[in-house]
């Protein structure tokens, strides 16, 4: 046991700090494609029933208009974000008319990417620089990207947890500073395990083969019986270079050592020209076809499997929020949807996830240098590809492991970190969870990937028909069960709302577009 882990335990436990680690907040953003009942990706446009995707809370779309995105609000019990999300589930699967969700993260079968219809947020400027946004991501990367899906979980420790450890450390800084500054030990403490994250949860182990339309790559794929390809030991495909990649993003030094560099880094990345991008051009014959050419459009397209986040004020840019005010909360992004359950992500994640961020809060921390964190970022590159190969070792400082013995010795602290969580939660949900997480690193055929090719290789069923077996699953059970915590009301209520929000903010715009994007790129400059 570490010297600061094991003095925060002992703290920890004593009945006067315990109740300091109550008030865990937690969201969830979960991504789904719709599709048609046959599994082919739907071509229809965002269903008017379901709102606004510019100003709706709970249900918008991501980068494509088929792509679905349900969003819960901060809630602070694992039970209550579940039942959010299914019952946001459950409303759409009311008003779309037949179509399934797609309970995986690569997606059907796509005849044409050509025909991938990019989401469209309306004619205001704010919503049509969303859509040239992701007109730019079509550009750069493909329209696959598009629809592939992921689960991100938002998560915050409560100021009493924050007050606890401050006085425990005997620091006198600023609280907003020094909540900032151990957000980020928990960012570096997180790119040193991460690699657990799809070794554990990863289920996108094969693809669909119309998913390599336009893809240059080296993997040596394997057949299976119905067609589908996978690579024997892969854990995530969607977190490989074939996903959510940026090969020009690969140059840039935005480290996790302090807010103040990482806000410079990520302002750096945003004016630091590409000239790979500025091939495509930016408006070519009165069309833009990206927001700008350099290495980042914008901020979002940062791809990092975690980010420090700060709810943002109206017209306020992330880095912006982040520097006026600090750390927040955490996003955690390198989930695959979980096609085992209807949520995509299950309650039990969610308690694992509770348990392992709060080990990344109270582990030893040390600043990573950007060199110490590309051996990390390789970790994880490993995992997704050959997480599941008994000959792989892991780089773990000057030490090589496996992934038995690495993934045993943290399992250690993270059961201390569940049965504390279990006392101050009056439960044995944690340490329940981190039991069933801790025999995958001993037997990897538990894993959900290994799960997902004995079903595809032993039994040879198709991917396809596996996914639409659970999405029709899934949608009858989901229109069968009551709501548990919306009702229908409030669903009709928020759907009108949005609309008129959106006519509102169309209605107040008083610039072209060209002025608009053109203010907003200054003012970035400026900050």
């Amino acid at each position: 046991m570490t010297t600061s882990l094991n003095k925060y335990l002992k703290a920890f436990e004593q009945e006067a700090n315990l109740s300091a680690l109550t008030g865990i907040g937690r969201g969830i953003e979960r991504e789904a494609l719709r599709v048609l009942p046959e599994g082919k990706l739907s071509e229809r446009p965002h269903f008017y029933q379901l709102g606004s995707a510019l100003t709706h809370p709970s249900i918008t779309t991501d980068y494509a208009e088929t792509l679905l995105e349900f969003i819960t609000p901060v809630t602070f019990s694992p039970e209550q974000a579940i039942a959010q999300l299914q019952d946001i589930q459950k409303y759409t699967l009311s008003q779309i008319d037949g179509e399934l969700l797609w309970p995986m993260s690569m997606p059907c079968f796509v005849e044409d990417q050509g025909k991938i219809a990019l989401a469209n947020y309306g004619q205001s400027n704010i919503g049509k620089m969303k859509t040239v946004y992701r007109q730019g991501l079509k550009n750069r990367y493909g329209s696959m990207m598009q629809v592939i899906a992921g689960i991100h979980f938002n998560f915050s420790f409560p100021d009493s947890f924050w007050q606890t450890l401050q006085e425990l450390d005997d620091n006198q800084l600023p609280r907003d500073q020094y909540i900032s500054e151990k957000y980020f030990a928990v960012l570096r403490n997180y790119k040193r395990y991460c690699w657990l994250i799809p070794y554990l949860f990863g289920s996108s182990p094969s693809l669909c083969p119309s998913f390599l339309q336009g893809h240059d790559h080296q993997l040596p794929f394997k057949t299976a019986p119905s067609g589908s390809i996978y690579l024997e030991y892969a854990t995530s495909l969607r977190m490989s270079d074939l996903g959510y990649t940026n090969s020009e993003q690969s140059s840039l030094r935005i480290c996790y050592n302090n807010l103040d560099d990482y806000v410079a880094g990520v302002q750096e990345a945003i004016s630091l020209p590409s000239e790979k991008f500025a091939k495509i051009g930016v408006k070519v014959d009165g069309k833009y076809q990206q927001l700008n050419s350099n290495v980042l459009q914008i901020e979002n397209e940062l791809y990092a499997p975690i980010r420090p986040k700060r709810v943002a004020k109206s017209g306020e840019k992330p880095s912006q929020a982040l520097q006026e005010r600090g750390v927040e909360y955490i996003e955690v992004r390198a989930l695959d949807v979980n096609p085992f359950v209807d949520t995509g992500i299950s309650i039990e994640q969610v308690y694992f996830l509770d348990v392992f961020l709060t080990f990344c809060a109270l582990e030893d921390d040390q600043q990573l240098g950007c060199d110490e964190q590309r051996i990390y970022e390789s970790n994880m590159d490993e995992v997704v590809i050959r997480g599941r190969d008994p000959k792989l070792t892991l780089v773990d400082g000057s030490d090589k492991k496996s992934v038995t013995q690495w993934g045993n010795e943290i399992f250690a602290k993270l059961a201390q970190v569940a049965k504390l969580l279990d006392s101050a939660y009056q439960t044995t949900k944690y340490s329940q969870a981190i039991t069933v997480e801790n025999a995958k690193i001993n037997d990897p055929s538990l894993t959900p990937s290994a799960q997902i090719l004995k079903v595809l290789i032993e039994d040879g069923q198709s991917l396809s028909a596996i996914a639409l077996a659970q999405a029709s699953e899934y949608r009858e059970q989901l229109l069968a069960r009551d709501y548990q915590f919306y009702d229908q009301t409030y669903f009709t209520e928020t759907v009108a709302a949005s609309h008129q929000q959106q006519k509102d903010i169309e209605a107040d715009d008083n610039q072209s577009f060209d002025e608009f994007l053109t203010e907003y790129f200054s003012e970035q400059k400026s900050e």
